[in-house]
């Protein structure tokens, strides 16, 4: 008996609170009703925003780490250039394509580099080309996170206005005649903080990741450069006879 008798009061409080957020939004003005429509359609994009970015970063990411290994791998860059459109979703990939075009400009797909500066700044700018975008659709995020609380705000401010000058034509100055207008105005300012959470969290975690992915890049191509300057020392070197073991800094390197 005691069971059921804290359950019923529990229900009805349950009730009543449901009743009570039905009633405001049933009451509530114009102007919130705007602001709200304003938000929801903010925080739709926000999360279209977010759950495409946590689906591209995810493949990049796998795409990026197959891809390293296949070109540590290789011993030319013929065998990289390859298979580097199965990892399209990767930003090094991106970059080995834009880098080794460049070369093949210069040699024809072998040889040692004619102007490695000019590789230099291939690189250099097909980094920029794949951080640029990364970051397609982030400042929406950061709009989105730092204007929505003040559109909220706004809607709880005209609501609390229109609230006071009902109380003005009243003639009623009491807190049971104010407290209804004020509470449906507060809805705006909750859904507002509802909204610019989301998209705060999520561009601060993206950025974070999009400096994870500059940097992988920044490494990738030193490393890619690297090899390029490795083909004249190698292609100076004596033929090693068959079966012999290649060291580690001849195999790094990559030419046709």
């Amino acid at each position: 008996m005691q069971a059921d008798g804290g359950a019923a009061p529990a229900a009805l409080v349950g009730n009543e609170g449901l009743s009570a957020l039905a009633d405001l939004v049933h009451n509530i003005g114009p102007i919130a009703i705007f602001v709200l429509v304003l938000l929801l359609l903010a925080s739709l994009y926000s999360w279209t925003v977010i759950l495409g970015k946590v689906s591209s970063f995810r493949r990049a990411t796998k795409d990026s780490r197959k891809f390293v290994r296949s070109f540590r791998k290789a011993t030319r860059l013929l065998d990289v250039a390859a298979v580097s459109g199965e990892y399209s979703a990767s930003p090094l990939a991106q970059v080995f394509d834009d880098v080794y075009e460049t070369y093949k400009r210069q040699t024809g797909g072998s040889g040692p580099p004619v102007n490695l500066a000019a590789i230099e700044r291939t690189a250099q700018t097909a980094s920029s080309e794949a951080v640029t975008h990364m970051e397609r659709r982030m400042p929406w995020l950061a709009t989105i996170a730092s204007a929505s609380p003040f559109v909220g705000l706004f809607g709880t401010v005209m609501g609390i206005v229109d609230a006071f000058h009902g109380l003005g034509q009243a003639g009623t100055a009491t807190l049971r005649a104010v407290a209804p207008g004020i509470s449906e105005a507060l809805i705006t300012t909750a859904a507002g903080l509802f909204v610019a959470v989301p998209a705060l969290v999520a561009y601060n975690h993206f950025t974070a990741r999009i400096r994870v992915f500059a940097a992988a890049i920044d490494d990738f191509c030193r490393e890619l450069l690297n090899s390029l300057e490795e083909i004249p020392v190698r292609a100076a070197q004596p033929q090693r006879p068959p079966g012999a073991e290649i060291p580690r800094e001849v195999e790094r390197g990559f030419y046709k």
